[in-house]
């Protein structure tokens, strides 16, 4: 059971949800509340095709039976394995930004359990495509991933925070991020396996560049590349449109 009341719109009601959402978004972009419901009522459909390749794949279907959840109480014991492996480069990651797997906002507005959980799946394997990409959490890093995330989900809302992203970046960001990131993510989210049909759990032991090679990963452009990071506040005002889209 997904935990959260979810809510059952009509219609009318989803697109009044999503307008308003939108609306509320776009003068208040720390609103994360709003970026993730609109998300939701805008993206229904492209989690039921997720969950139809889910279905299909070995991995993805011992996800949809366990429905593993990405928390402190789950994922915890990566802070204490090897170096070198795919959790501990996890663990780096969270820990190094104070980030805690509990923030994540419940789904509300997806009619199915099944479809609720791809939901709240999408939502909280981010920091793991983080964590294998390489990328940081500033504005960059964040469009950047977005860009995989809608190659890999079709989610409306990693699109539009792509535009939404960019329009706030200087000319200097735009310029390396067109230059650089924006191919480069064109690249790896075509070439890498379907993200969503991996078990990430099972796989926290192996090596980092062994799971990266064996899932096509290609790491992002070299980090000395990146403009000085942004607050990291704005991971969590991106990172809700991704997944909820």
């Amino acid at each position: 059971m997904i935990e959260g009341a979810r809510v059952r719109l009509k219609g009318w009601q989803q697109a009044a949800v999503a307008v308003g959402s939108a609306v509320g978004a776009l003068l208040d972009p720390r609103r994360a509340d709003l970026i993730a419901a609109l998300g939701e009522t805008t993206g229904k459909p492209a989690f039921e095709r997720v969950l139809e390749r889910m279905k299909r794949t070995p991995e993805g279907r011992a996800v949809l039976l366990e429905r593993p959840r990405v928390i402190s109480a789950n994922v915890g014991h990566a802070w204490d394995l090897p170096p070198n492996t795919f959790g501990a480069a996890y663990a780096k990651f969270m820990g190094s930004r104070n980030f805690s797997p509990d923030d994540r906002p419940p789904v509300r507005f997806m009619e199915t359990e099944e479809v609720a959980y791809v939901a709240t799946r999408a939502r909280e394997v981010h920091d793991f495509w983080h964590t294998l990409f390489g990328l940081p959490t500033n504005l960059i890093g964040e469009s950047a991933l977005k860009v995989i995330e809608f190659e890999q989900m079709l989610l409306p809302m990693c699109a539009l925070s792509v535009v939404g992203g960019t329009a706030r970046f200087s000319e200097k960001q735009r310029k390396l991020f067109y230059q650089h990131y924006f191919p480069w993510a064109l690249r790896a989210g075509m070439r890498c396996t379907d993200l969503m049909c991996v078990y990430y759990e099972r796989h926290f032991e192996d090596d980092l560049e062994d799971v990266r090679r064996r899932w096509g990963i290609i790491p992002a452009p070299p980090s000395q590349k990146l403009l000085p990071e942004i607050d990291n506040t704005l991971h969590l005002i991106l990172v809700s449109p991704c997944f909820f889209s």
